[in-house]
């Protein structure tokens, strides 16, 4: 029984120290002197919400004056909300809070198993 215990533990202990690497690779992606590479990580660290936007404009459409833009204004509004939800906009720092998050609930799940 203790043996199944132990190899768990380790298992965990292998788990955990994998993620800090992984959180410390995300952290440090931003900190990069290359031009080209930053500029990339930088669009990714912006990301488009390409469907918030949409619904605005379909909002807007919807709310003016003209008969035409209403039928146009709601098939926005309707792809927006599809596109919010099929893209999200994660960036580089929610993808490392959220393993900072996972590694630190690893770690009290193995500090309440001692």
């Amino acid at each position: 029984m203790n043996e199944g215990i132990r190899k768990n533990i380790h298992k965990i202990k292998k788990m955990r120290e994998s993620i800090k690497r992984r959180a410390e690779v995300y952290s440090s992606l931003g900190t990069l002197d290359d031009c080209g590479t930053a500029r990339a990580l930088g669009s990714l660290q912006r990301a488009p919400a390409p469907g918030k936007k949409i619904q605005k404009i379909g909002f807007i459409l919807l709310f003016s004056p003209e008969p035409f833009t209403t039928f146009i204004g709601v098939p926005m509004i309707i792809a927006g909300k599809y596109l919010d939800r099929v893209y999200n906009g994660s960036t580089i720092s929610d993808i490392g809070h959220e393993t900072k998050n996972f590694a630190s609930g690893i770690s009290d799940f193995k500090d309440k198993i001692r």
